[in-house]
C-alpha cells in the first residue's frame, strides 16, 4: 500500500532514524501534492512538448525550501525525491547541474546554433519531469547571467523545480556583479515556485556533532572515526566531486555530498590555490573534513601558507572544520619561518572545535 511523505516521516520517527520536527512536517503535505502530481502525470506530455493538437496539461508551481543551515531541508528533499515512483526525475547539487550546464553550452556553440541554450534546455526537459536541486546558490556571474533563461525554458517545457537554498530568493547573488541583470530571475522563482521557509528551531548537523571530537591526531588512527563522521552526515553517500567557478577556472573538492566536503591537506594545500579558491570552498560547504595534516615547518613553507589562508577562510565562513593532523594544533607548527604567525592558526583551530561553533554562521 502506498504510503503518504507523512507516514514515511513518522515510520522514521519510529524507528529512531528522525526526531519529529513540527517545522519539517509542515512541508511535507506540499510536497506530497507534487508527488502526487507527477505520478498522476507521469505518462502525459506538459508544456512545449504538449503536441500541436494535444490539450497541455500544466504542472503546478515547483517549491523553493530555503532556511537556516542543518534544518532538514536536503533530508526533506531526498524524502520526497525517493518516494515519488517515476522515471524521469533528477536530485542534483546547485553548483553541480550549473557546471554540466557550462559544459553543455561550450559544445552547442561549436555546432554554430544561435541560441546555445535552446538545446540544452530541450534537452534536460525530454528526459526529465522533476528537476531537484540542492542548496541553490549563486555567486559567479555567468552561472548568473544564463540561469533565469534556462530556467524559463525548463518550467515552460513542463519541468517540475523543487529546490533547496539557505537564503531567499531576494538575497541569491546579493551583491553580485551587474546584479541588476538577475533580478528578473527572482521573479520567476517567486512566480512560478512556492517559497516556503523551513522555520525549525533545530540544526541538526550541529546537533549530530555537538559535543562530539572533531579534531584528531595522529591522523593514522583516525581514518575509521572521520569514515565514520562522513557517513553519518552523508547518510551514507559516496560522494561526488564538486568543482567550483573561480575568476574563470575551477577549483575542486575531490568529495562533496549533503552540503559536506571532503578531502586532504594536499588536495587543498599542495597546490596553487589561493584565497579566492578557499572563500569559493568556505561558502559552499556547510561541514569540511580536512585529513592528514602534516607537521608544519620552513621546509613545507608554501603549504604552511595556504593552510592558513584556508582556515582563516572557514573561520569567516563559520564553516563546521572536522580535522585529523598530525599533532594538536599548537605544536603542528613549532619551528621555523612562519611558526610565530601559526599561533592565530592554532587558536583559531582551537576554537572551531567549540561545541557551538559555526551556529553563528551565515548559510
Amino acid at each position: 500500500m502506498r504510503q503518504t511523505l507523512t507516514e514515511l516521516y513518522q515510520a522514521r520517527i519510529a524507528v529512531g532514524t528522525l526526531h519529529p520536527d513540527p517545522a519539517q512536517q509542515a512541508v511535507l503535505p506540499a510536497l506530497e501534492d507534487l508527488r502526487l502530481w507527477l505520478e498522476t502525470n507521469a505518462g502525459r506530455r506538459t508544456g512545449l512538448f504538449a503536441g500541436l493538437f494535444a490539450r497541455p496539461v500544466v504542472p503546478p508551481k515547483g517549491l523553493y525550501l530555503w532556511g537556516g543551515v542543518g534544518r532538514g531541508k536536503s533530508m526533506l528533499m531526498d524524502l520526497f525525491c525517493e518516494a515519488t515512483a517515476i522515471t524521469a526525475k533528477r536530485r542534483v547539487h546547485f553548483h553541480a547541474f550549473m557546471q554540466e550546464i557550462q559544459h553543455a553550452l561550450h559544445e552547442a556553440r561549436k555546432t554554430g546554433v544561435e541560441d546555445a541554450l535552446a538545446p540544452v534546455a530541450e534537452a534536460i526537459a525530454r528526459e526529465v519531469r522533476l528537476l531537484a536541486f540542492d542548496e541553490m546558490q549563486i555567486t559567479d556571474i555567468t552561472d548568473a547571467m544564463i540561469v533565469g533563461r534556462l530556467f524559463e525554458k525548463l518550467l515552460a517545457a513542463g519541468v517540475v523545480i523543487v529546490t533547496t537554498s539557505n537564503r531567499p530568493p531576494e538575497d541569491l547573488y546579493k551583491n553580485g556583479l551587474n546584479r541588476a541583470l538577475f533580478l528578473p530571475f527572482i521573479d520567476i522563482l517567486r512566480d512560478r515556485l512556492v517559497v516556503v521557509e523551513l522555520e525549525s528551531p533545530n540544526d541538526y548537523r550541529q546537533h549530530r556533532l555537538a559535543g562530539a571530537q572533531v579534531y584528531f591526531h595522529p591522523a593514522g588512527k583516525a581514518r575509521g572515526l572521520i569514515e565514520a563522521i562522513w557517513s553519518d552526515l552523508t547518510g551514507g553517500d559516496k560522494g561526488a566531486p564538486l568543482r567550483l567557478p573561480v575568476n574563470g577556472r575551477e577549483v575542486e573538492l575531490p568529495r562533496f555530498a549533503n552540503g559536506v566536503g571532503r578531502a586532504s591537506f594536499w588536495e587543498l594545500c599542495a597546490r596553487p590555490l589561493g584565497p579566492g579558491d578557499y572563500l569559493a570552498i568556505a561558502q559552499a560547504v556547510r561541514v569540511l573534513i580536512l585529513e592528514d595534516v602534516p607537521q608544519l615547518s620552513s621546509s613545507n613553507f608554501n603549504e604552511a601558507k595556504r593552510f592558513v589562508t584556508l582556515i582563516d577562510a572557514l573561520y569567516e565562513g563559520h564553516v563546521r572544520l572536522i580535522c585529523s593532523a598530525a599533532d594538536e594544533p599548537e605544536r603542528l607548527y613549532i619551528e621555523g619561518e612562519g611558526s610565530f604567525e601559526f599561533e592565530r592558526t592554532a587558536s583559531r583551530l582551537r576554537e572551531m572545535q567549540g561545541a557551538d561553533w559555526g551556529k553563528g554562521g551565515a548559510g
